[in-house]
């Protein structure tokens, strides 16, 4: 089992910058992928970025335009999203996800993910 914690989101006016945080329980954090998904009302969950188990690739939805980065530090059971030039369109209530290593699966799918953290939300004012 894996518990996830995120922290970090809040009220920030567009254009400006915060960092999300996700702590994990357990001794194998770094054989797990994890991922930032968000929602925003009456929309469906969306991925956003990924780090994988490896923590050598990471990957991100397109519409981001560079302005999102996914790190993690495997010594703190911790992964990291650092928001930049934040748009009102970014508002929604951001999870931390997380899947054990194996093949041949779709990072961009919710239904990879068997652990949640409970969310975090994320308003930008306009």
């Amino acid at each position: 089992q894996v518990q996830l914690v995120e922290s970090g989101g809040g009220l920030v006016q567009a254009g400006g910058s915060l960092r999300l945080s996700c702590a994990a329980s357990g001794r194998t954090f770094s054989t797990y992928s994890m991922a930032w998904f968000r929602q925003a009302p009456g929309k469906e969950r969306e991925f956003v970025a990924v780090s994988t188990w490896s923590g050598g690739s990471t990957y991100y939805v397109d519409s981001l335009e560079g302005r999102f980065t996914i790190s993690r530090d495997n010594a703190k059971n911790t992964v990291y999203l650092q928001m930049n030039s934040l748009k009102p369109e970014d508002a929604a209530v951001y999870y931390c996800a997380a899947t054990p290593r194996r093949s041949g699966i779709d990072f961009r799918q919710s239904t990879t993910y068997a652990y949640w953290g409970q969310g975090t939300q994320v308003t930008v004012s306009s």
